[in-house]
């Protein structure tokens, strides 16, 4: 008899099961559909349109591999590329460290730790363009940074100079996107058992130790995680330098996603435009693999 029921039992869990995959399939078919031609479209058919001359008002012409030479081979290509390389090394120089020390500063507060998570959130929700324009007033050589270093007779800052610029925008950025850093470390931070805290307070351990052996190693995926992040975001920075520096000044803030802009919508050399796009698809794809190498090796060691 029980040899009767156990594959009855079994059937019916098995049609469960799979009635269950097949609405959670079905829910999850929309989203796909959106994702594929939103996102996987547009980018196989820029790939395909790089081999083409595009001008908007003739048929496209077939160039094969031309506009990949062309840009490679174009005056503002490498200066662009190293320009975005010393944009992401300022960025993790600056940009990377002090959202964590922010976070971590907060979470040793013992008392307003909400009012100082609502505080440093708030540039986040300043719009670009009004804290752009902000910034470039706070810059001006009579702005409020150069009347302030007046005052201690310490000589002004050209920030819009070909060796600040860069720096300056730097700086811009860090304010606007450290808020939104800063809560995602404090998410991660909030998450360590506070029985290790009061462990090492218990062993005698200062604050410095107690952040070096306890709060950094815990959240190690976490940033992680927020380097690969930051790496991908700043390669592709491009916002801030059109709209504070306009590229300037002599091509010292022209990263290589303005250069894409300018082949685009300067130039409308849409085949140039889509090979230097594509470049950079292919160099974020080998981001996006070394850090699940890194992540992945970081799951066997532990």
């Amino acid at each position: 008899m029980e040899t009767e029921i156990t594959p009855l039992i079994v059937k019916k869990t098995y049609r469960k099961k799979t009635r269950l995959y097949v609405w959670g399939t079905l829910f999850v078919i929309p989203e796909l559909i959106i994702f594929i031609l939103f996102l996987w479209v547009p980018i196989f058919k820029g790939i395909y349109y790089s081999f083409f001359h595009i001008d908007l008002v003739s048929p496209n012409v077939w160039v094969g591999l031309q506009n990949y030479v062309d840009v490679i081979h174009s005056s503002d290509f490498f200066p662009a590329i190293i320009n975005t390389l010393y944009y992401m090394a300022l960025c993790i120089a600056i940009g990377y460290w002090v959202p964590i020390l922010i976070a971590i500063a907060i979470s040793e507060l013992k008392w307003f730790q909400g009012l100082a998570r609502v505080i440093v959130y708030l540039p986040s929700i300043v719009p670009a363009i009004v804290l752009y324009g902000m910034w470039m007033w706070f810059y001006d050589y009579i702005g409020p940074i150069n009347s302030f270093l007046a005052l201690l007779d310490i000589p002004k800052i050209d920030f819009f100079s070909k060796s600040m610029a860069m720096i300056s925008v730097v700086i811009a950025e860090t304010w606007q996107y450290l808020g939104g850093s800063a809560i995602i470390y404090l998410a991660g931070i909030v998450n360590i058992p506070k029985d290790l805290y009061e462990a090492a307070e218990i062993d005698g351990a200062s604050v410095w130790e107690r952040i070096r052996h306890i709060t950094l190693p815990s959240i190690k995926n976490l940033l992680l995680l927020m380097l690969v992040l930051q790496l991908i975001g700043t390669s592709q920075g491009f916002q801030a330098q059109m709209t504070m520096m306009g590229g300037g000044p002599d091509n010292a803030t022209l990263t290589y996603m303005l250069l894409i802009t300018r082949e685009a919508f300067i130039n409308f050399d849409y085949g140039k435009a889509t090979a230097l796009g594509a470049l950079m698809f292919f160099v974020l794809i080998g981001l996006s693999l070394i850090y699940m190498k890194l992540q992945r090796r970081g799951e066997v060691h532990e």
